[in-house]
């Protein structure tokens, strides 16, 4: 691997005390030749990330030192002034950060969906059901559920599900929180016998490692869309951040050629793409994928207003 990588799996608040400790060994990275990027576990446990700096290194000559932990506090590192970039999914969380003036020039680069797994015999009987009727299923029978309960994309997807059940599932028995990331989760969820959501991608290399004993049980639907975006952390705020190569970062996984490196992950290893690239499907303004992206991962009908966009219209053209 390029540069270094550090991965947090860990309760958000040692995760805190830990982010700040090394702020000082990570601003020590820092130069015209790398990048520090704080991104969701699902983006590095799948491998991607490893795969598009391996590719942008041989290119550019930049180093990407990747901080994986949920996207939560991924962007709170980003407001730390930790980091130069990231890369999360959770447009509402996203949101915030971006009225906050902690990142701006935000651009959506990938998607694929989040799958509810299980165990194979599917113990709740929800296999084909539409999400939010599985998902009331598994609380009436009370059949264990694993959440990662870490402030985590994938996490605050999960409890937009279980709101639009109009369910209330914190601190029922059948409810178990990891508190860390989507591979350790799914681990628990296997020895537990029990249900989670995941992101595709993660799901995938574990279960080719042998690490999960779990079954896809639902896998589709506009409910389990998983958007993933880029974004700058904001020079104002943090005058440390590498502006120029954060841009040309961006500019790179949003051009024809780091479009095509996200679709041809997983290819090879799996015989399928892990990420779908998003920049050609929402210049096809028919496509109804397209149209969920826009309904879910849109902020006041854009990628990115243009109070938040860094001077960087050019992006947006």
């Amino acid at each position: 691997m390029l540069g270094f990588e550090v991965k947090f799996n860990l309760l958000p608040a040692v995760l805190i005390a830990i982010a700040l400790t090394l702020s000082l060994s990570l601003g020590a990275y820092r130069g015209q030749d790398r990048l520090i990027v704080s991104t969701t576990t699902s983006l590095y446990d799948a491998g991607l990330l490893d795969f598009i700096a391996e590719r942008y290194f041989e290119l550019y000559h930049i180093k990407l030192d990747f901080i994986a932990s949920g996207t939560g506090q991924a962007l709170e590192l980003a407001k730390n002034g930790d980091v130069d970039v990231v890369l999360t999914h959770s447009p509402a969380l996203e949101n915030k950060f971006l009225k906050d003036g902690v990142v701006g020039g935000r651009k959506i680069i990938a998607y694929n969906f989040f799958i509810i797994v299980g165990p194979p015999d599917d113990p709740a009987n929800i296999e084909g059901l539409p999400t939010i009727e599985a998902l009331t299923k598994i609380a009436a029978l009370k059949v264990t559920w694993v959440s990662r309960g870490d402030n985590s994309g994938t996490h605050l997807k999960e409890k937009i599900l279980w709101e639009k059940a109009g369910i209330e599932p914190y601190g029922q028995s059948w409810y178990i929180e990891s508190g860390s990331g989507m591979g350790q989760t799914l681990g628990i969820a296997s020895e537990k016998r029990a249900y989670t959501l995941t992101d595709t991608g993660t799901y995938l290399r574990y279960q080719n490692e042998g690490i999960t004993n779990l079954g896809i049980i639902i896998k589709s639907g506009e409910e389990l869309l998983n958007v993933y975006s880029v974004m700058a952390v904001n020079p104002k705020r943090n005058p440390r951040v590498n502006f120029d190569e954060v841009l040309n970062l961006i500019k790179f996984l949003v051009s024809d050629a780091g479009q095509a490196l996200i679709e041809e992950f997983g290819m090879e290893e799996y015989g399928t793409s892990l990420f779908l690239p998003a920049v050609p499907i929402l210049r096809n303004t028919s496509d109804p994928i397209a149209g969920w992206i826009r309904d879910y991962a849109f902020i006041d009908n854009s990628e990115c207003p243009p109070e938040f966009r860094l001077g960087q219209e050019e992006l947006y053209q």
